[in-house]
């Protein structure tokens, strides 16, 4: 009896150890999928920029008379002659991507900026005798401008990585007060206007080797500018100059100009914000 006992219970084990052998093995879990996060360009950014600046205003030759004591039969003769040079400075800005990857955005920008398009102020072909201790100049070419800055809105389209947009905005600029910016106190030497554009920008990866500041993005971009300063018609014309105090002792109104000129350069910014 004992005999058949223990063999029903190893019978019975036997048949339990197979059964569960049948049963099916629970699965492994699945691997972690991180997804990588969409590229977009809301944030904030500041950047450097450089290039260059040439004149977009149309060029015209004007007379005025120089008159006594200052000139006997006097006649000076002044050419806008075209002004280029280089450009640099900075730039700050926000922008919002409507939907991550592709799509729409806005945004603003600050940038101030130096001008250098030569110090040449005294470019009048004179018929006749100058007194002596006095000197001409005309107050109208863009030698007197050596900074600018604008205010913008900007709206593009995303492909990913790369931002196509136009801007448009606010525009300022001066010149500097003594002569060898072109002036004198108070010589017009603060203007105002408008800019509009365009440009394309990139972004880089993350650990782009550019990224020292550990930014969600380093971004690439070359874009092209047209300013006009409005000069309204403050100083517009010849001064007869004293030469012993760079100060005007005669002012002659021989046509309003407008500060034109356009900017092409390349820049490069570094964005905070989402990735």
């Amino acid at each position: 009896m004992k005999t058949l006992l223990a063999s029903l219970a190893a019978f019975t084990a036997l048949t339990a150890a197979a059964s569960a052998a049948d049963l099916p093995r629970r699965a492994a879990p699945p691997p972690v999928f991180t997804p990588v996060p969409v590229f977009t360009w809301t944030g904030a950014y500041f950047g450097i920029n450089a290039g260059y600046a040439f004149d977009a205003s149309s060029n015209n030759t004007s007379s005025f008379a120089v008159p006594a004591p200052y000139g006997a039969g006097t006649t000076a003769y002044f050419s806008q002659r075209n002004q280029e040079g280089f450009s640099g400075g900075g730039q700050v800005g926000y922008n919002f991507q409507f939907t991550p990857g592709s799509g729409v955005v806005v945004g603003v920008e600050a940038d101030a900026q130096y001008l250098d398009f030569g110090r040449s102020r005294n470019n009048a072909f004179v018929v006749g005798p100058l007194a002596p201790g006095v000197y001409l100049t005309d107050p109208r070419g863009l030698s007197s401008l050596d900074f600018f800055g604008t205010v913008r809105g900007r709206l593009g389209y995303a492909f990913d990585r790369v931002l196509v947009y136009g801007t448009g905005g606010f525009a300022y600029g001066s010149g500097s007060a003594d002569r060898s910016f072109g002036g004198f106190a108070g010589n017009d030497s603060f203007r105002t206007g408008w800019t509009v554009g365009g440009g394309m920008e990139y972004a880089l990866p993350v650990d782009s080797f550019l990224n020292f500041f550990r930014s969600s993005a380093v971004t690439l971009k070359i874009e092209g500018l047209y300013v006009n300063l409005d000069r309204n018609t403050r100083n517009q014309g010849a001064f007869v100059i004293n030469a012993a105090n760079n100060f005007p002792v005669v002012y002659n109104n021989i046509g309003r100009r407008d500060d034109e000129f356009a900017v092409v350069r390349a820049g490069l910014n570094y964005k905070f914000g989402s990735y």
